[in-house]
């Protein structure tokens, strides 16, 4: 790797730390499957899991906290404001005909990928504030406060997620 210093002298990373830069090694195939093999499998529906479980866990809390059903409503509202456009965006990346269509046209070409995940972000954001939007129109007696707990309890399963995801892989790389 270059980089340039002020007076514009090329100057090399293994000029830097005096280091010198190891080989590249391609893998054979056996070596890249044994390789997979040991990486966890990842999926954006796993967090959709978490939310949905969260969100169950949170709506009889808060009812059984209030004793009122519009705060049970509301919880869950929120919890299906972010539960919702995430599911829309999985699917989307995951599993829809554009994403299959671009996977099989266009295999290992990381833009599109990246273009793709932009894209559902987008329409995920849009879709969970034309929920939040919608919401004194579409629950009884909103409670806010509510609706703004389950909307943060869901959010936070992406923090759960990727903490668990952690411990999978300390774990694994421990076995191995």
């Amino acid at each position: 790797m270059r980089n340039e210093l002020e007076n514009h002298r090329p100057v090399y990373d293994d000029e830097v730390d005096e280091a010198p830069e190891p080989e590249f090694k391609r893998l054979t195939a056996d070596e890249a499957a044994e390789w997979r093999q040991r990486q966890p499998r990842e999926s954006v529906w796993d967090v959709v899991r978490w939310q949905l479980l969260l969100g169950l866990l949170l709506v009889p809390l808060a009812w059984l906290l209030t004793r009122r059903t519009e705060v049970a409503a509301s919880t869950a509202y929120g919890v299906l404001c972010i539960l919702l456009p995430t599911s829309l965006m999985a699917y989307g990346l995951t599993s829809s005909g554009l994403a299959r269509m671009v996977q099989r046209l266009f295999p290992g070409v990381a833009g599109l990928s990246l273009a793709g995940l932009f894209f559902w972000e987008g329409v995920k954001v849009l879709l969970a504030l034309a929920m939040m939007w919608q919401a004194p129109r579409l629950v009884p007696g909103l409670s806010w406060l509510a609706l703004v707990a389950g909307l943060v309890v869901a959010l936070k399963a992406y923090w759960l997620e990727f903490w668990m995801r952690s411990r999978r892989a300390t774990r694994a790389s421990k076995i191995l």
